[in-house]
C-alpha cells in the first residue's frame, strides 16, 4: 500500500529527530547527518509503494538510513567525531531533547567499537527499534542482537567511565 502525502508528512514530523540522532550518531557530523536524512526521506518517497502495512514504520525508515549511510562510507572514509561544538548548531523543524547529548567522548567511544556493536546499539537505544526489529533489518538471530547490544553498553560505558577518570 503506497503512503499518502498527508501520512508521509506525519512520518517526518514523528520519526525526524530519532533518524537524525541515529545519522549523527553514524557519521560523527551535523551537515553529513541532515543530508543522509534527507536522502532517506527522498528514497522512502520514491519507494512509498513498497512499505507494508503491518511493519514498523520508525524500522522501515531506519532501514533506509542505514543504506544511505553505508552508501557515503563506501565512498568516504569515516568522519571523525567533531571537535567544534558550533558545528552542532543545526536548524531543525524540530526541538531535539538529546542535543545536549552530542559531545565529542561520546562519539569518540562510539567510534571505537565494532562496527557490528555500533549498529546494533544505535538501532535499539538511539534509533528505538525493539531487538527483533533490529535482528530483522539486520537479517541475524535475535540472540546476536542481544549479545552485541550488550557488549556495545559494556565498551561504551567502560570508554566514557576511563574519560570522566582524566
Amino acid at each position: 500500500m503506497a503512503l499518502s502525502q498527508a501520512h508521509f508528512q506525519r512520518l517526518v514530523t514523528e520519526h525526524g529527530p530519532t533518524l537524525y540522532r541515529m545519522a549523527y550518531r553514524m557519521v560523527g557530523h551535523a551537515q553529513e547527518a541532515e543530508d543522509i536524512v534527507q536522502d532517506t526521506y527522498r528514497s522512502a518517497w520514491k519507494s512509498r509503494q513498497s512499505f507494508r502495512t503491518g511493519y514498523s514504520e520508525r524500522a522501515w525508515l531506519i532501514t533506509i538510513l542505514r543504506r544511505r549511510a553505508v552508501d557515503r562510507w563506501r565512498h568516504k572514509p569515516q568522519p571523525q567525531p567533531l571537535s567544534d561544538p558550533e558545528g552542532l548548531d543545526v536548524a531543525a523543524p524540530y526541538e531535539d531533547p538529546f542535543a545536549d547529548q552530542y559531545t565529542d567522548e561520546m562519539q569518540a567511544a562510539l567510534a571505537r567499537l565494532s562496527p557490528e556493536l555500533r549498529e546494533c546499539l544505535l538501532m535499539v537505544v538511539v534509533g528505538e527499534l525493539t531487538h527483533q526489529e533490529t535482528a530483522d533489518t539486520l537479517s541475524i538471530p535475535i540472540g546476536t542482537v542481544l549479545s552485541r547490544v550488550s557488549r556495545a553498553r559494556k565498551q561504551l560505558r567502560k570508554a566514557l567511565l576511563a574519560v570522566a577518570e582524566d
